[in-house]
Protein backbone atom coordinates (compact mmCIF):
# COMPACT_ATOMS: atom_id res chain seq x y z
CA UNK A 1 0.00 0.00 0.00
CA UNK A 2 1.66 3.35 -0.96
CA UNK A 3 0.85 6.14 1.17
CA UNK A 4 1.06 9.95 0.54
CA UNK A 5 1.42 13.52 1.91
CA UNK A 6 1.13 16.93 0.07
CA UNK A 7 3.20 20.10 1.08
CA UNK A 8 1.52 22.86 -0.35
CA UNK A 9 3.81 26.15 -0.62
CA UNK A 10 4.76 29.05 -3.14
CA UNK A 11 6.73 27.81 -6.22
CA UNK A 12 8.72 31.03 -5.27
CA UNK A 13 9.88 29.96 -2.39
CA UNK A 14 11.13 26.54 -2.86
CA UNK A 15 14.01 25.87 -0.94
CA UNK A 16 17.50 24.45 -3.04
CA UNK A 17 18.65 21.33 -1.62
CA UNK A 18 21.21 22.66 0.57
CA UNK A 19 18.94 25.11 2.64
CA UNK A 20 15.92 22.66 3.29
CA UNK A 21 18.64 19.93 4.29
CA UNK A 22 19.78 22.84 6.91
CA UNK A 23 16.10 23.43 7.85
CA UNK A 24 15.84 19.67 8.43
CA UNK A 25 18.98 19.63 10.40
CA UNK A 26 17.80 22.63 12.85
CA UNK A 27 15.13 20.68 13.59
CA UNK A 28 17.00 17.81 15.30
CA UNK A 29 15.74 14.90 12.50
CA UNK A 30 18.95 12.49 10.97
CA UNK A 31 17.47 12.69 7.37
CA UNK A 32 20.30 13.47 5.13
CA UNK A 33 18.48 14.06 1.22
CA UNK A 34 20.28 12.77 -1.87
CA UNK A 35 23.01 14.77 -2.82
CA UNK A 36 21.41 15.07 -6.04
CA UNK A 37 18.12 16.38 -5.17
CA UNK A 38 15.87 19.19 -6.45
CA UNK A 39 12.88 19.62 -5.28
CA UNK A 40 11.27 21.55 -8.09
CA UNK A 41 11.66 19.03 -10.95
CA UNK A 42 12.68 15.76 -9.61
CA UNK A 43 10.62 12.54 -9.76
CA UNK A 44 10.48 9.02 -8.88
CA UNK A 45 12.55 7.30 -5.72
CA UNK A 46 14.87 9.90 -4.37
CA UNK A 47 17.35 8.00 -1.63
CA UNK A 48 18.33 9.43 1.79
CA UNK A 49 20.09 8.20 4.51
CA UNK A 50 17.97 8.40 8.23
CA UNK A 51 20.55 7.40 10.52
CA UNK A 52 22.99 6.28 8.47
CA UNK A 53 20.87 3.69 6.89
CA UNK A 54 19.72 3.90 3.32
CA UNK A 55 16.21 4.54 2.80
CA UNK A 56 14.00 7.77 0.68
CA UNK A 57 10.97 8.22 -0.71
CA UNK A 58 9.02 8.98 -3.91
CA UNK A 59 8.41 12.57 -5.16
CA UNK A 60 6.86 14.65 -7.79
CA UNK A 61 5.81 18.46 -7.70
CA UNK A 62 3.80 20.41 -9.78
CA UNK A 63 1.10 23.22 -9.32
CA UNK A 64 -0.99 22.98 -6.20
CA UNK A 65 -4.44 23.34 -8.78
CA UNK A 66 -3.66 19.40 -10.17
CA UNK A 67 -3.75 18.11 -6.53
CA UNK A 68 -6.14 20.62 -5.23
CA UNK A 69 -8.85 19.23 -7.65
CA UNK A 70 -9.23 15.89 -5.80
CA UNK A 71 -9.39 17.98 -1.96
CA UNK A 72 -11.52 21.27 -2.63
CA UNK A 73 -12.02 22.00 0.76
CA UNK A 74 -8.62 22.43 1.64
CA UNK A 75 -8.51 25.49 -0.97
CA UNK A 76 -9.04 28.36 1.61
CA UNK A 77 -6.29 26.94 4.02
CA UNK A 78 -3.78 26.80 0.94
CA UNK A 79 -4.84 29.67 -0.11
CA UNK A 80 -2.39 31.47 -2.50
CA UNK A 81 0.35 28.51 -2.26
CA UNK A 82 0.74 27.64 -5.90
CA UNK A 83 2.95 24.97 -5.93
CA UNK A 84 2.61 21.19 -4.24
CA UNK A 85 5.62 18.69 -3.36
CA UNK A 86 4.16 15.36 -3.28
CA UNK A 87 6.23 12.25 -1.32
CA UNK A 88 4.80 8.43 -1.56
CA UNK A 89 5.81 5.75 0.45
CA UNK A 90 5.51 2.20 1.37
CA UNK A 91 4.25 1.00 4.87
CA UNK A 92 8.44 1.06 6.26
CA UNK A 93 8.28 3.32 9.06
CA UNK A 94 11.99 4.61 7.85
CA UNK A 95 10.30 5.76 5.00
CA UNK A 96 7.86 7.93 6.70
CA UNK A 97 10.61 9.30 8.97
CA UNK A 98 11.52 10.40 5.98
CA UNK A 99 8.74 11.95 4.43
CA UNK A 100 8.04 13.30 7.74
CA UNK A 101 11.17 14.80 8.55
CA UNK A 102 11.52 16.78 4.94
CA UNK A 103 8.08 17.80 5.11
CA UNK A 104 8.62 19.23 8.44
CA UNK A 105 12.11 21.01 7.01
CA UNK A 106 9.56 22.80 4.51
CA UNK A 107 7.07 23.99 6.46
CA UNK A 108 9.98 25.26 8.56
CA UNK A 109 11.56 26.92 5.68
CA UNK A 110 8.44 28.13 3.55
CA UNK A 111 5.33 28.16 5.97
CA UNK A 112 4.52 25.70 4.09
CA UNK A 113 0.62 23.63 4.18
CA UNK A 114 1.67 19.76 4.64
CA UNK A 115 -1.75 16.98 4.38
CA UNK A 116 -1.68 13.93 4.89
CA UNK A 117 -5.21 12.77 2.67
CA UNK A 118 -5.31 9.32 4.49
CA UNK A 119 -6.95 11.01 7.61
CA UNK A 120 -7.26 14.01 5.98
CA UNK A 121 -5.10 15.65 8.17
CA UNK A 122 -3.40 19.06 8.26
CA UNK A 123 0.31 18.90 10.28
CA UNK A 124 1.55 21.25 12.01
CA UNK A 125 5.64 21.75 12.35
CA UNK A 126 5.29 19.74 16.07
CA UNK A 127 3.48 17.03 15.19
CA UNK A 128 5.48 16.43 12.18
CA UNK A 129 8.48 16.49 14.39
CA UNK A 130 6.68 14.09 16.78
CA UNK A 131 5.40 11.71 14.33
CA UNK A 132 9.13 11.81 12.78
CA UNK A 133 10.50 11.00 15.91
CA UNK A 134 8.03 8.31 16.79
CA UNK A 135 8.60 6.57 13.52
CA UNK A 136 12.72 6.64 14.52
CA UNK A 137 12.34 5.40 18.05
CA UNK A 138 9.92 2.90 16.55
CA UNK A 139 12.56 1.48 14.29
CA UNK A 140 15.52 1.48 16.82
Amino acid sequence: MSLEMHVFLKKSSIPDRESWQEGVNSLGLPLVFDPELNPLVDSGFSPSKLKNVESGFEIVSGPAQDILQNYTHLAKTIADRDWCISFRWGGDLNECACVLAASAGLVKLCGAVAFYPEDDLIYDLHRLQDDAKGCLDATG
